[in-house]
């Protein structure tokens, strides 16, 4: 309004531009005149009545919003903002905040989300468990590097038989082989726009993953078992060791799960020849460092999302069928977080 003023210093034309009346147009130019132009941008300070709540009372309320319900004779783990409110009412007077004696829950709220403090709400974290988490990430990410460079050289040694593979493997367990217990309805155009499906459904079991994806062909090798004990997982290296040639070294990428070190894994493996298994384990609590894990949630959102079967044998064969699918076109994971931000 300033701006069009200094245009066009009309009272009448500059409030016919905007849309409002030449007396709005006025009383902005007056003050403009009597506070300087910045001032006159910003509200006057208005009349009302002063802050009934203190600031050292709205600092009493802050502090019992960060400490734990329980913790003050509750039964209930988190505070909610009605519990919280008659607390503050009847214990703020004793320590001296006559001010909380009637605060509302809604004016509790406010101070709450002034101070950006929500006790009501828990945000999960990971507590970093593992002491040598810096240098076994450094390991993994090294293996990475080394993906890198092999990629790099691939098209130099075709026909070759490949020095080092270097897999990364996990399991999935617990998919749950669920059946319905009535059809399934298509969508019908103009009436039902999605698949119906009744509420009720049969559990008939869950399977385990068993998976590990050549990192540098993209290749998935993959086997789907009842359990992942120790014999499971052996018998996952026998197949590795056969679809590699045996000079091939055969790096594998891990998680610490017991049967990855157990005797009668470990007691296989010293029978391998040397060189041929090595095993990179990821640090405690680290396992979004293996990239099998973007494969199993790709998985989880396509083939496994809202898949409903007879039996545990069909989802096994359904499951192995998505595997050769992928394999038919197989999409080689990269990694891209480096060791420069890891240090």
């Amino acid at each position: 309004m300033l701006l069009a003023y200094r245009e066009t210093p009309s009272f009448y034309a500059v409030g016919r531009a905007i849309g409002v009346t030449h007396q709005t147009v006025e009383r902005c130019v007056r003050r403009a005149e009597r506070l300087g132009a910045m001032a006159a941008l910003d509200d006057s300070p208005r009349p009302g009545r002063e802050p009934v709540i203190t600031d050292e009372a709205r600092t009493f309320v802050v502090d019992l919003a960060c400490r734990k319900a329980k913790d003050l004779g509750y039964p209930h783990e988190l505070w909610t903002t009605r519990l919280l409110a008659r607390h503050v009412r009847e214990h703020g007077p004793r320590a001296g905040h006559e001010c909380l004696a009637t605060l509302a829950q809604g004016t509790l709220c406010k101070i709450l989300s002034a101070h950006a403090v929500k006790p009501h709400k828990v945000r999960y974290y990971l507590e970093r468990r593992d002491p040598d988490f810096e240098a076994k990430m450094a390991e993994v990410l090294c293996v990475y590097r080394e993906v890198e460079l092999l990629k790099q050289s691939e098209g130099e040694q075709a026909g070759e038989a490949p020095a080092v593979a270097i897999v990364s493997y996990d399991e999935k367990p617990g998919m749950q082989a669920v059946g319905t217990t009535a059809p399934d309805l298509p969508p019908v155009p103009r009436r039902h726009p999605s698949v119906s499906r009744d509420h009720e459904y049969v559990r008939r079991g869950t399977l385990s993953l068993l998976a590990g994806i050549d990192l540098v062909t993209g290749i998935v090798h993959a086997s789907v078992e009842e359990r992942h004990r120790s014999r499971e997982f052996v018998a996952f290296l026998q197949r590795l060791d056969a679809a590699y040639p045996p000079a091939t070294a055969i790096t594998l990428i891990l998680d610490n799960h017991s049967a990855h070190v157990s005797r009668e894994t470990n007691a296989w493996l010293a029978a391998q020849p040397e060189g041929r298994f090595t095993f990179v384990f990821t640090p405690k609590h680290g396992s979004w460092l293996n990239l099998v894990e973007g494969f199993f949630s790709k998985l989880a959102r396509s083939v496994l999302r809202h898949i409903r079967v007879a039996s545990k044998q069909e989802l096994k064969d359904r499951i192995m069928a998505a595997i050769s699918d992928i394999n038919r076109d197989p999409v080689v994971h990269t990694w891209t977080y480096s060791l420069s931000e890891a240090a």
